[in-house]
């Protein structure tokens, strides 16, 4: 799955998205889903990578605790394994859902 795919599949939450941050000061309000390519950890064989894997983060930023948008955005990744964490950023105001994927 390629980055425009995974943009395309998280945009069909209704959503604003963006890869890594939007722009200084184009930020729409909240909520939003930022995504991002972590790092990579492929699968080498014979001295070369056989399989390279992305390692992805998908981002919701939400004001209040929102289980109705966790639950809209697990429904789109459904096809996707994935592990969630969770933090709420005092510096930002916001809670950030870190959903993170292998493709």
């Amino acid at each position: 799955m390629s980055l425009e795919e995974i943009k395309t599949l998280l945009e069909s939450t209704g959503l604003p998205v963006a890869y890594r941050a939007f722009p200084v000061k184009q930020a729409p309000p909240l909520p939003f889903i930022c995504f991002l390519c972590d790092y990579s950890s492929n699968f080498n064989a014979d001295d070369t990578v056989y399989l390279p894997v992305e390692h992805i983060n998908i981002e919701l930023y939400t004001e209040t605790k929102r289980p109705d948008l966790e639950a809209q955005l697990e429904s789109v990744l459904d096809d996707l394994c994935w592990e969630k964490t969770e933090e709420y950023l005092d510096d930002e105001r916001c809670y950030e859902i870190i959903y993170e994927i292998e493709v």
